[in-house]
């Protein structure tokens, strides 16, 4: 077994992690019966759903961890999970202004800027585009074509993987997991791209609900799970990080990712209770911000 093979302080190290991981659980349970106590239903289960994010992404990698095997089906699992919490922070923004109607009301002549990351960050002369029940539609289908679309390209991975033509490292032209990946590349950015354009609509909105912190963190996991990953594996896969008998290079690769990963959201679970650890009420944020000038007249 693993546990057999691991010295003293790999012992210890194996051991932290796990208490790290069951910590983060923990906390999420405790700030998810607090959201489902405090927070209106419609906004209950969007951030219950983007809270768990960062557990979950622990729990797969400490899975992983312990069970190498597992290593597959525990990253497509995150990677299936974070793809739909991708479309729920898209929806909770809209469900911050006050919901879909009272959004298009406040901004019934203004437009989007589509000119920001990551597709076209550097297409300054790009048109701004109108907010209308149409553009919205095409900024929720941009994520959700992800949610939807993410899980059956990781079916046909683990399809092609049981019957041996799937291989992970192998990126030869001839690989499925070349184009697979690809693929799933292009519909990241498309999925990434309505949520940087609805950001930047409502950030000064929504800047007394802390839409800043909050995408920050949002942007904290999904750099942590896919940019670092993508990073050690590519490493892993040159030869940068070497073999330690009985682990190859990717296998190593894989035990440093799960373990940085373990480690991260640990941190970003405990920060994001204090982010999303507020009473929320059913105020519009016009009434909020007003609310918030009030109280800084009285303390002056």
């Amino acid at each position: 077994s693993l546990s057999a093979g691991l010295d003293l302080p790999g012992r210890f190290l194996f051991a932290i992690l796990t208490l790290m991981t069951l910590i983060a659980n923990l906390v999420f349970i405790e700030e998810a019966v607090y959201i489902y106590r405090k927070i209106p239903s419609s906004k209950r289960s969007i951030i219950i759903w983007i809270n768990a994010a960062a557990p979950v992404i622990a729990t797969t990698s400490c899975i992983g961890m312990w069970i190498p095997r597992s290593s597959m089906f525990t990253d497509f699992t995150a990677a299936v999970f974070f793809a739909i919490v991708i479309h729920k922070f898209l929806m909770m923004m809209i469900s911050e202004c006050g919901g879909q109607k009272l959004l298009l009301k406040r901004f019934e002549n203004g437009h989007f800027k589509i000119s920001t990351g990551p597709c076209c960050c550097c297409c300054l002369c790009l048109p701004r585009v109108p907010i209308t029940r149409r553009t919205l539609f095409w900024l929720k289908l941009g994520t959700f074509q992800f949610a939807f679309l993410r899980p059956v390209f990781m079916f046909l991975s683990v399809v092609l993987w049981t019957n041996g033509n799937y291989t992970l490292y192998n990126l030869s032209p001839k690989g499925a997991a070349i184009w697979i990946s690809c693929f799933i590349g292009v519909l990241t950015v498309i999925a990434l791209w309505p949520v940087g354009i609805m950001f930047q609509q409502v950030r000064t909105l929504l800047r007394c609900k802390k839409i800043i912190p909050k995408f920050a963190l949002y942007q904290f996991i999904l750099i942590l799970n896919h940019l670092q990953a993508a990073i050690i594996n590519v490493l892993a896969m040159q030869r940068v990080i070497p073999c330690a008998p009985p682990l190859s290079s990717s296998a190593r690769g894989a035990y440093i990712t799960q373990q940085l990963l373990i480690v991260e959201m640990f941190l970003i679970t405990l920060i994001s209770r204090v982010v999303y650890r507020r009473r929320y009420d059913d105020l519009e944020p016009p009434e909020c911000t007003a609310e918030e000038a009030g109280d800084n007249e009285q303390t002056a």
